[in-house]
């Protein structure tokens, strides 16, 4: 039985340092009835989430096609009211998979991992979502880039895979721009560089980032809500970053 109309938020990836802090930058939005929050790991217990606990509802999910389709079924109450969808998937280095300096580093299973993360997942996402976001409100969408993934400002070489991943990220986003378009004109894309974030991600290559420019989780939550909130649907897609200025392809 479907919900009677809400407004609706989606975080994919929400127990990440970005995603988490999403999702309680936009617990804090009164004109969000429900925030739907979507990762591998159950709830935190370690969070006191206080009255906006029963704004909010939390989905686990492996991350695959099998177990994303039955995420995207148990969403069904809120299709057609969901005014922001963010996916906040996103890897670099993981164990012995860690970002390459030279040719000689490239390895096909730690590509495959990182592609698989950056690429494929939010692509599904794009797909199975589809049904879910089209209608008569407009919804702001937004996939975690990142400016290393433009081709126009790469200077410096290396992390191939990341790279690799986060163009063709940029590359599935502005076709899928180009269809929703045309099929889902309420939907906006937006391909999002938070900056260097204090997060697990960022962890070993912070020594050399400057102490102004390593932002908080929190601090990137709020840039991109403000972003989101100031987004026109031009059926276009936008590459941006924290400070909402558009990025190189």
């Amino acid at each position: 039985m479907k919900e009677d109309s809400l407004n609706c938020a989606l975080v994919l990836g929400a127990s990440g340092g970005i995603g988490l802090a999403l999702v309680r930058e936009l617990l804090e939005d009164p004109r969000l009835d429900k925030i739907i929050a979507v990762s591998r790991q159950p709830k935190p217990e370690n969070i006191e989430w206080g009255a906006s606990r029963t704004k909010i509802l939390w989905i686990q999910c492996r991350y695959n096609e099998v177990s994303m389709t039955d995420t995207v079924l148990q969403l069904s109450p809120y299709k057609g009211q969901f005014s922001r969808v963010c996916i906040c998937h996103g890897v670099l280095h993981q164990g012995d998979i860690q970002p390459e300096k030279r040719l000689e580093d490239i390895n096909e299973t730690s590509m495959q991992f990182v592609l698989h993360s950056n690429v494929v997942i939010p692509s599904l996402w794009l797909k199975l979502l589809f049904d879910f976001v089209k209608g008569q409100n407009n919804c702001i969408l937004i996939a975690l880039s990142a400016r290393v993934g433009s081709i126009g400002d790469n200077k410096l070489g290396g992390w191939y895979a990341y790279r690799a991943s986060k163009s063709a990220l940029n590359m599935v986003m502005k076709t899928a721009a180009i269809e929703y378009s045309r099929r889902a004109k309420n939907v906006k894309l937006i391909a999002f560089h938070p900056g260097t974030t204090d997060t697990n991600l960022s962890k070993p290559f912070q020594k050399r980032v400057a102490e102004d420019k390593l932002f908080t989780p929190s601090f990137v939550a709020k840039q991109l809500t403000e972003i989101m909130n100031h987004a026109s649907v031009d059926g276009q897609l936008s590459f941006l970053d924290w400070a909402g200025k558009s990025i190189d392809w």
